[in-house]
């Protein structure tokens, strides 16, 4: 176990703060649980008066976290959870499972790093403002903008999963939620751990695809507030707007997606179902936000997808019969999704148990996995290491 004298009595005192706000408890009930007055809670919270082992030991019960996690040195303690609680009056189920599931993804990553030494790289460019003027007009030229910035032009995104992520630094999970969940992705930023998002992995690729969009609009224009993107949401507020709309233009450049759909359909008396697969496959986004994008633009009547949802709709088995074996775009997130921890996560902790920085324990609680869980990870990759010889030493 990690030793109480290793810390400050502040950052003991913090840490145990936000684990009492993470859990939902009153500073008067958490002082009842160690029988002493609320002011004494508060000074031990401030580092005023150093805890006791044997009250620490009795407000991590409480709050549902082990002594070591408090204690060690390299652990992180974020406020994700607080933070997203301030932002929504009312907190669905859903909701808090997502927050928890970012806050545990995030503190497991960078105990991780801070504990193996891995500097993480961040790009990040200047956030803007947008408490003026046209939402709508704003996203469109900040989005062109970030094109420019990040040296990209105006064609289609190849993958803006590794752009968020090895190009601007952004901490992108994508991680599945309960089946029955509305959460299409988180954002939350701070200075400590930098920009954050969570997408679900249970939604289709292209959907994810707008949804990182629409988040990546949030870091450029409100990167300070924590923000909770459901399906079907309606963008009622500037903010929403303006990162809805931010989402459509980063994806979808309005020049350059206007001149691939006029090359597309010239000669063409009207639209097809082929366009829409042709032009939607280039861009990498679904059939459904490609013809709203087309009527946003005013490249086609309104009610265009409308009408199509009425007449049966653009099915895969339609795009096969136009794009063949191509149709269907590997999604390899997705398969990531399904292992108990992500293949970056994994190596990170195999890194740290082979050098002997962390016990499966202490392993299995950060990645709250069952230690047969990690055991059989660790036991997968160890072997696959044994079969190497110092040919494959990697420099340091």
């Amino acid at each position: 176990m990690a030793d109480l004298n290793d810390l400050s009595a502040q950052e003991i005192g913090r840490r145990l703060r936000l684990a009492r706000k993470t859990a939902q408890i009153r500073q008067d009930d958490a002082a009842k649980v160690i029988g002493m007055s609320r002011p004494t809670l508060v000074s031990i919270e401030k580092g005023d008066r150093r805890v006791r082992i044997q009250e620490l030991q009795l407000l991590a019960n409480h709050y549902g976290v082990s002594v070591n996690a408090l204690l060690r040195r390299e652990a992180v303690h974020t406020d994700l959870v607080p933070r997203f609680r301030k932002l929504r009056e009312t907190e669905e189920d859903h909701t808090g499972e997502a927050v928890k599931l970012l806050n545990d993804l995030v503190k497991a990553e960078v105990e991780l790093e801070n504990i193996l030494g891995i500097v993480r790289h961040k790009n990040y460019p200047p956030a803007r403002v947008i408490d003026t003027g046209d939402v709508l007009a704003l996203a469109e030229v900040h989005a062109q903008d970030l094109r420019d910035w990040l040296g990209m032009g105006s064609g289609p995104i190849a993958d803006i999963f590794s752009l968020m992520e090895l190009d601007i630094g952004i901490r992108l999970y994508q991680r599945r939620l309960s089946s029955g969940s509305k959460v299409a992705g988180l954002f939350t930023y701070s200075q400590e751990i930098g920009a954050c998002i969570l997408l679900n992995a249970n939604h289709p690729l292209e959907r994810r695809i707008q949804s990182a969009a629409h988040e990546l609009g949030h870091f450029i224009g409100t990167r300070q507030a924590p923000e909770v993107l459901e399906e079907n949401e309606r963008f009622l507020s500037r903010e929403e707007r303006y990162a809805h709309a931010f989402g459509h233009a980063f994806v979808t450049p309005r020049t350059s997606f206007e001149n691939t759909f006029r090359q597309l359909t010239a000669g063409s008396e009207k639209l097809t179902r082929r366009h829409v697969i042709l032009l939607a496959h280039q861009n990498h986004i679904s059939r459904e936000a490609c013809v709203r994008r087309l009527e946003e633009l005013g490249l086609v009547k309104k009610g265009i997808w409308a009408w199509f949802e009425a007449n049966g709709g653009i099915t895969n088995a339609q795009a096969h019969d136009v794009l063949g074996g191509s149709a269907i775009r590997p999604d390899p997130a997705k398969d990531d999704a399904d292992r108990p921890v992500s293949n970056r996560m994994g190596l990170m902790a195999y890194a740290a148990w082979k050098r002997q920085l962390m016990s499966e324990g202490q392993l299995a609680e950060l990645l709250n996995i069952r230690r047969v869980e990690l055991r059989a990870l660790l036991d997968q990759i160890d072997l696959e290491e044994s079969e190497t010889d110092d040919l494959f030493k990697l420099p340091r």
